[in-house]
């Protein structure tokens, strides 16, 4: 499936985007240490995270999934903060 598809995965199952987790991942999926990334390469993952999360504008609010989102709003779950 590759790293991209299994973050944007994870994001729409409620995780909230965060830079450093997504080049851990593409970084241990090569076999690399997480803080391998560097310079030119780094920036270029940060375009891919960018492009992932802005493909998901509208399905993820605020780390939230769609789900997570609605059972929120009926009461089934707490609120964050509540």
């Amino acid at each position: 499936m590759g790293a991209d598809e299994a973050y944007r995965r994870l994001l729409l199952s409620g995780v909230r985007p965060h830079f450093i987790g997504y080049y851990v991942l593409v970084m241990g999926l090569q076999g690399r240490p997480w803080n391998d990334c560097k310079g030119d390469e780094k920036k270029a993952l940060r375009q891919r995270f960018d492009a992932i999360c802005g493909s998901l504008n509208g399905t993820v609010e605020k780390g939230r999934s769609d789900l997570e989102a609605a059972l929120q709003f009926f009461g089934v779950i707490d609120r964050p903060g509540a």
